[in-house]
C-alpha cells in the first residue's frame, strides 16, 4: 500500500474522507482504498479552457519531440508495472495476473503511438494545372475527451490518450467512478515523462454532467467513449449540435461458433479465455456459444470441466484466476439471465450460483440446451456464464449469429480453411477471431459495426481518429 500511496501523489486523491469526494472500494473485500475529488460541470469547462491553451503549445512540438515524451511515459509505466497492477486489482477486482497483463497491454499502446506519431504523413497530389500544386496535410483535431469504463481502467485510457497526444491533441479523461485510481496513476507518470498537466487532465464526478459538458462545449472537437450502447446513443445526440468527431465502442453480443471439424481442446481453451477473462466482464467476451450437433455433448463436458477448475478469490491472493463481479447490480443481472434460461429449458452443467466466498463472487457457469428465446441470447450478460446453443448447418449458424443489433466481436473454430474465410467474411462483426479466443492487441484496429459503435482504436488507423485532413492548393504562377 505504501508504494501505491507514493505513486498517487495527486491533489485530487486522499486516503481519508473529505468534502466533495467519491469513495473507491475494493470489490473483493469491501474495504475503502482511497477518496477522489469530484469536479462540477463548471470545473470541467474550466479544464477544457486550460486544455485549449495547452494544446496549442503541445501541437507546436515536432512529432519527434512528442514521440520522445511518449517513450518516457511508456518506460515509466513498465517500471511501475507491479504497483499499477496491484492498484488495479484493489479497485477493480480482477486477478493480479490479469492486471499485470493489462498493464502490459496499456503500455503497448503508448509505445505503438509513440512510433506512429512520426508516420502521420500527408500527400503531394498530381496537379491538374501547370500553375498549381496540390498538397494534403494532417493536423491535430484539437482538444479531445475520453470517457472510459471500469473493466479495463488502464488500457482503455492509453488506447485513447496515447494516439491523441501523439497527434498533438490535448485530452481530458473521465474515468469510471469505480476505478479512477488507475487513471490518476497513469496521468502522474505521464506528467513525469513531460506531458503537460493541462494537456492530459483527469476529471471525476457525475458521469452525465461531465459527458454533457464534453458534448456541449464547442472547444472539444472529438469524444471517444467506451461503454453501453444506450449511453453512446445519448453522447451521439448531444454532440450533434457541434458536429463533433466520435469514436464509440459500445455493447456486444459475441457469438462463438464451434464446427464439428474443430480441434475441441483448442476450442475449449479459446472459449475459457474469451468467456471467463475478467469474470466475463469484457465487451468482447463470448455471449453465445454455438456448437455443431455432432460434437455438442463432448464439447460441453470439456468446457464444464475447465470452467469448474477456475479458482475464485481476492485477486491479490496467489493462484486466483477469477475475481468478484464489479457490484451487486452486475450480480443480479447474471442471476436473472440464468433464472430465465433455466425456466425456458436450459440445464446447468456447472456453477450457476453465488460463490460461498460471499460478496459479489459468482461461480463460473456453463449452461446447455440454450435457445434463442432466452434473454441470454439477446442481451449482453457481462458475467461468467457460457450458454451453449446447438446448431446443424453453416448457413443456419451464420444467420443466428448475425441476428442481433450488435456487431463488435465474433469467434469461430474450424480446421477447414475455406470455411474460415467463408464464415469469417459472412459474420457481421468488426472483429473476428478464427481458432483463437484472444484478438486484442495494439497493432490491430479495435471496434465494431451496427449498434456496437463507430471508429477504430489501436493500429495505424487509431491515430487518424485524432487528425483532420487539410487540402492546400498553391498557385505558383
Amino acid at each position: 500500500m505504501q508504494a501505491i500511496q507514493a505513486l498517487l501523489q495527486h491533489p485530487d486523491i486522499r486516503f481519508e474522507p473529505f468534502s466533495g469526494s467519491l469513495t473507491v472500494d475494493n470489490p473483493a473485500t469491501g474495504d475503502t482504498v482511497a477518496y477522489v475529488r469530484t469536479v462540477s460541470a463548471e470545473g470541467v469547462h474550466q479544464a477544457i479552457a486550460r486544455a485549449q491553451t495547452a494544446q496549442k503549445r503541445w501541437a507546436s512540438k515536432t512529432a519527434l519531440e512528442r514521440a520522445d515524451i511518449l517513450w518516457q511515459w511508456y518506460h515509466a509505466v513498465c517500471g511501475h508495472k507491479e504497483t499499477l497492477a496491484r492498484l488495479m486489482t484493489m479497485e477493480q477486482g480482477k486477478s493480479l495476473n490479469e492486471s499485470r497483463g493489462e498493464i502490459d497491454y496499456a503500455a503497448s499502446f503508448i509505445r505503438w503511438f509513440a512510433e506512429q506519431s512520426r508516420r502521420s504523413d500527408g500527400d503531394v497530389l498530381t496537379p491538374l494545372k501547370h500553375t498549381q500544386r496540390m498538397l494534403v496535410v494532417k493536423q491535430a483535431i484539437g482538444v479531445t475527451a475520453a470517457i472510459t469504463p471500469w473493466n479495463f481502467p488502464s488500457a482503455m485510457i492509453t488506447r485513447k490518450a496515447a494516439p491523441a497526444l501523439a497527434a498533438g491533441c490535448a485530452m481530458l479523461v473521465k474515468p469510471a467512478s469505480k476505478t479512477p485510481l488507475s487513471a490518476y496513476a497513469l496521468a502522474i507518470l505521464a506528467y513525469g515523462a513531460g506531458v503537460p498537466q493541462d494537456a492530459f487532465a483527469v476529471v471525476c464526478g457525475h458521469a452525465g454532467h461531465i459527458a454533457d459538458a464534453f458534448a456541449e462545449n464547442p472547444v472539444v472537437r472529438k469524444i471517444s467513449f467506451t461503454g453501453s450502447t444506450e449511453v453512446g446513443r445519448e453522447i451521439f445526440r448531444n454532440s450533434a449540435q457541434h458536429i463533433k468527431k466520435l469514436s464509440l465502442e459500445l455493447g456486444g453480443n459475441a457469438p462463438f461458433i464451434v464446427f464439428d471439424d474443430a480441434d475441441l481442446d483448442k476450442a475449449a481453451e479459446g472459449l475459457i479465455a474469451s468467456k471467463f477473462r475478467n469474470s466475463g466482464q469484457t465487451c468482447v467476451c463470448t455471449n453465445r456459444v454455438y456448437v455443431q450437433a455432432g460434437i455438442y455433448q463432448e464439447f460441453a463436458q470439456k468446457v464444464a470441466e475447465k470452467a469448474g477448475s477456475l479458482k475464485l478469490g481476492n485477486g491479490l491472493e496467489t493462484g486466483v484466476q477469477q475475481g468478484p463481479l464489479i457490484d451487486r447490480k452486475a450480480l443480479s443481472k447474471v442471476e436473472e439471465h440464468i433464472a430465465d434460461a433455466l425456466a425456458k429449458g436450459a440445464v446447468c452443467l456447472s456453477g450457476g450460483k453465488r460463490s460461498s466466498l460471499g460478496g459479489t463472487f459468482f461461480e463460473p457457469t456453463v449452461l446447455t440446451e440454450a435457445n434463442d428465446d432466452m434473454a441470454i441470447a439477446r442481451e449482453e450478460t457481462f458475467g461468467p456464464v457460457a450458454p451453449l446453443f446447438r446448431f446443424d448447418t453453416e448457413a443456419e449458424v451464420i444467420a443466428r449469429a448475425n441476428h442481433t443489433e450488435f456487431g463488435l466481436a465474433a469467434y469461430l473454430f474450424t480446421r477447414d480453411t475455406a470455411r474460415q474465410w467463408r464464415v469469417g467474411e459472412a459474420l457481421e462483426y468488426g472483429m473476428v477471431g478464427i481458432n483463437t479466443g484472444l484478438i486484442s492487441n495494439e497493432a490491430a484496429p479495435f471496434g465494431g459495426i451496427k449498434a456496437s459503435g463507430l471508429g477504430r482504436e489501436g493500429s495505424r488507423y487509431g491515430i487518424e481518429e485524432y487528425l483532420e485532413m487539410k487540402y492546400l492548393c498553391i498557385d505558383i504562377a
